[in-house]
């Protein structure tokens, strides 16, 4: 975990194949999947829930190398 900005920042890395090209706009968009199972939503329910908390995510892919999703959210401040 790291925190910049205010913000604390979580990367989730794997060392698959990496997402191809021609899906990473389609990543975070309800019902796609590359699976025969499932309905798609989790990766767009995820990003509704961390905007809704002034959050963000996002990923960096290398093919045949992996991924990293970061994961964003303001870092919490007692302000009474």
């Amino acid at each position: 975990m790291k925190k910049s900005e205010g913000k604390l920042i979580a990367e989730i890395r794997d060392n698959g194949t990496g997402i191809n090209p021609d899906l990473m706009e389609k990543i975070f968009v309800p019902n796609f999947t590359t699976k025969t199972g499932g309905m798609g939503l989790g990766l767009a329910m995820v990003k509704n829930i961390l905007e809704n908390f002034e959050g963000k995510i996002w990923f960096e892919t290398k093919e045949n190398k992996g991924c990293i999703f970061f994961v964003s959210l303001p870092e919490y401040t007692d302000q009474q």
